[in-house]
C-alpha cells in the first residue's frame, strides 16, 4: 500500500537532525535482506512500511509526512537551526529530546499568551567576564531553597524555586530497555526552559546539571549538554562551560566554597581530607569526586593523587552496581516479585499553574491537561476543580 507524502517535510526532518539521506538509509533498512534505497524513499508516493520505519526514526507521527503545508525553517522553530555547534556530540537520541521539548517550548508559549500569563524574564543578564562565584553567591540568595537532606525532595525544591522567577525546569526519563538513549544530561532552550534527564542513581549528578544550565540561563546561551564530572578538570572546555561549571559548583556548595579553597593541598599525610569533604557532600549535595575535581582545578590535589582518588571511587561504583545486580538476579530466581515502577519526572509548579489557568480559560481540555501534565485521566481532580 502506497502513501502520496510531502518530500519536502522528510527533507525538512534531515535537515533539522542534520542526518544524510545514506544515514537514513542505514536506520530504516535495519534487519532487512534488501535495504531501502534512495528512489525508494524520496518519491510522492511512498510505501507506507516504509513511512512508518522513517518515523521510527523521528516519532512525528505518520500525519506529519502527509500534511501538504510545508514547514517553516526559522530560528524560531528549533535551537538546530539557531546554533550549529554544540559543545556534545549528539546521538539521535538527544536530538529527538531536544526537538520534543522546544516543540512543546512552543506550544506552552502560545498558550501562556492566549491565557494573558506573564511569563516575562526576572533575573537579569549576566556577562562571561563576570566573576562566576561571584555571581553564585548572589543568584544563591534569590534561588536556593531550604536545604533537605533528601535528594529528590530538594531537586523538587529547587524546581519550584526556579518557577517562582518564571524559568520553566522539565525533566525526561529513559526506560532502561529504550534502544538509543540521548547521550545529554541537560539543555537550555532560549527565553527560559531547563530540561535535565532523571538521573535515578544520582541525583546530585541532576542537581549539579540543573545548576549548571541555570549558567547557562544567565549567560542567554543556549546550549546542549553531555556533563561528565570528571570533565570539569579539562582544560580544553570553552569558556562558556567553564563559567557555567564554576558558577554551578559555588551555587550549590554556597559558603562551604570559601572552606574548600582554603583547604591546604590534599595528599596521604592528610587522608586527601576524606573526613571534611564527605561533609561537605552531605551538606551541600555536591559529589565527592566534583569536590576533588574542584581541588584538582584549585591545584590543592596533585593529578596522580586525583587519578588514584577517582580510580578508587570508580571501583567502589562499580561493586556497589555489580552487588545490586547480583541481589535482582538472586531474587529473580528465588521468585521475589521486582518492585518499583518506571519513575515519574517532576512537573514545575510553573507547568501545573499554566495549564490550569489555560484550562479554566477554556483554551485546552482535559485531554491536553493529562497529556501535558503527564497524568492519568484518574489523578485530574488533584489538578483541577
Amino acid at each position: 500500500m502506497k502513501v502520496e507524502q510531502n518530500i519536502k517535510r522528510l527533507n525538512y526532518l534531515l535537515s533539522l537532525f542534520n542526518i544524510t539521506i545514506d544515514e537514513l538509509l542505514m536506520l530504516i533498512s535495519e534487519g532487512l535482506q534488501k535495504p531501502i534505497t534512495k528512489e525508494e524513499i524520496l518519491t510522492e508516493n511512498i510505501k507506507v512500511s516504509h513511512l512508518k520505519r522513517i518515523d521510527k526514526v523521528f516519532n512525528k507521527g505518520l500525519h506529519f509526512y502527509l500534511d501538504p503545508k510545508s514547514p517553516e525553517v526559522s530560528k524560531d522553530a528549533s535551537i538546530f537551526f539557531r546554533k550549529t555547534k554544540f559543545d556534545a556530540d549528539l546521538n539521535i537520541g538527544a536530538k529527538k529530546i531536544v526537538n520534543q521539548f522546544e516543540e512543546f517550548k512552543i506550544s506552552l508559549s502560545a498558550i501562556s499568551k492566549l491565557a494573558e500569563i506573564n511569563t516575562d524574564r526576572v533575573l537579569p543578564i549576566f556577562k562571561p567576564s563576570d566573576n562566576p562565584k561571584n555571581i553564585a553567591f548572589e543568584i544563591r540568595k534569590i534561588l536556593y531553597p531550604e536545604f533537605q537532606n533528601n535528594l529528590r525532595d530538594f531537586l523538587k525544591s529547587l524546581i519550584s524555586k526556579f518557577a517562582e522567577k518564571n524559568i520553566l525546569v522539565f525533566e525526561f526519563i529513559e526506560t532502561h530497555n529504550k534502544k538509543e538513549k540521548a547521550n545529554i544530561d541537560g539543555f537550555f532552550l532560549n527565553p527560559n526552559v531547563i530540561v535535565l534527564k532523571r538521573q535515578q542513581s544520582s541525583f546530585r549528578r541532576e542537581i549539579f546539571t540543573l545548576a549548571h544550565e541555570l549558567g547557562h540561563y544567565l549567560l542567554n546561551i543556549e546550549e546542549v549538554d553531555n556533563l561528565d564530572i570528571a570533565d570539569l578538570a579539562n582544560h580544553n572546555l570553552s569558556k562558556i562551560e567553564k563559567w557555567c561549571n564554576d558558577f554551578a559548583f559555588y551555587f550549590i556548595a554556597g559558603e562551604y566554597g570559601n572552606v574548600i579553597d582554603k583547604l591546604e593541598k590534599a595528599s596521604s599525610s592528610n587522608d586527601y581530607h576524606f573526613e571534611i569533604i564527605e561533609e561537605i557532600s552531605r551538606n551541600t549535595h555536591l559529589s565527592q569526586i566534583a569536590i576533588f575535581t574542584r581541588l584538582l582545578l584549585n591545584s590543592q590535589i596533585s593529578p596522580r593523587d586525583y587519578n588514584n582518588v577517582k580510580a578508587d571511587f570508580d571501583e567502589q561504583f562499580r561493586i556497589n552496581e555489580l552487588e545490586k545486580q547480583q541481589q535482582k538476579e538472586l531474587e529473580k530466581q528465588n521468585g521475589v516479585k521486582q518492585r518499583g515502577s518506571v519513575p515519574k519526572p517532576i512537573n514545575s509548579p510553573l507547568l501545573i499553574s499554566t495549564i490550569q489557568t489555560a484550562f479554566y480559560e477554556g483554551i485546552i481540555n482535559e485531554y491536553d491537561v493529562c497529556k501535558s501534565l503527564k497524568i492519568t485521566p484518574d489523578k485530574l481532580d488533584k489538578y483541577i476543580q
